[in-house]
């Protein structure tokens, strides 16, 4: 295997951030997962679906996309998104995550949201070291019959904070979910903004 530099890694897993390259391996992986993911998450299954969205999660500052690999073989396991991040005084983060059906069901999604939590509420850096992200709140909105979902997110700490009913569209219609939370307090980070329109 080639050597790999991961933003974080855990025992069994690695994290790095999405490439346009992997486009063929993540949607290979996407088509064999379809009936693992549907109906509550839809990943691109093309290269050509894929290349724009990981423009996205490359590109936008509001956006931070990260490949969970194992660790053995480097072999794309899943993902873990942060969307519609916001700084300043809110410092908060929208999740969206999937493991791949090769993977589920190994604990391997389980660790990499642990690192991907950790690296979100790490204080930033401005240098070039790769500090963490510096954010104090991460929220995962999750449809009530996924019970898988809101399993991952209650074993790594997030609370229950609310039902919002038609929240998204999702799969053609607007879906109720539940609203899941973690602030960095609840993880050992309590450190506040240097200031306050940071």
């Amino acid at each position: 295997m080639p050597y790999v530099t991961y933003l974080a890694e855990g025992e069994r897993v690695g994290l790095r951030p999405f490439r346009l390259a992997d486009g063929p391996e993540f949607t290979t992986r996407a088509r064999e997962s379809r009936r693992l993911h549907r109906p509550w998450l839809f990943p691109p299954t093309t290269v050509e679906e894929y290349e724009p969205y990981a423009t996205r999660l490359i590109e936008d500052e509001a956006r931070a996309g990260f490949l969970v690999c194992e660790r053995a073989t480097g072999a794309i396991a899943g993902f873990v998104n942060v969307n519609n991040i916001v700084h300043g005084a809110f410092r908060c983060g929208a999740l969206g995550y999937g493991a791949f059906a090769h993977a589920a069901g190994r604990g391997l999604l389980r660790e990499a949201l642990g690192l991907v939590v950790d690296h979100a509420f790490a204080p930033a850096d401005d240098g070039d070291d790769g500090g963490g992200m510096g954010l104090h709140r991460l929220e995962a909105n999750i449809q009530p019959g996924n019970t898988a979902s809101i399993a991952l997110v209650r074993g790594r700490g997030f609370r229950l904070e609310g039902f919002s009913p038609d929240f998204l569209y999702v799969d053609g219609a607007w879906r109720d979910h539940e609203r899941w939370a973690i602030t960095a307090d609840r993880r050992g980070f309590a450190q506040p903004p240097d200031r306050w329109w940071a």
